[in-house]
């Protein structure tokens, strides 16, 4: 599970990256309930599906932090 911190720290095309690794996670496993067997981690499902919406979200806020700044996106000093 990622941190929100952490994802804030990446840049937008890190977390479009990631998610769509994460979205290939769950494709996997939804295939290996939906072939009949028993997911070695049922709460995984969950919690893939949490980190993605983490992840939309903190896109979604960089979005509307560039339009609110014309253009230009504040960098997070570490």
């Amino acid at each position: 599970m990622k941190k929100i911190a952490e994802i804030r720290e990446l840049n937008v095309a890190e977390i479009k990256e990631k998610a769509a690794g994460l979205r290939k996670d769950l494709a996997k496993e939804k295939a290996v309930i939906a072939s009949g067997t028993r997911p070695e981690n049922p709460g995984k499902i969950r919690s893939i599906r949490r980190d993605i919406a983490r992840m939309l979200t903190i896109l979604k806020e960089k979005e509307t932090e560039k339009e609110k700044t014309g253009g230009k996106v504040k960098e997070v000093e570490k």
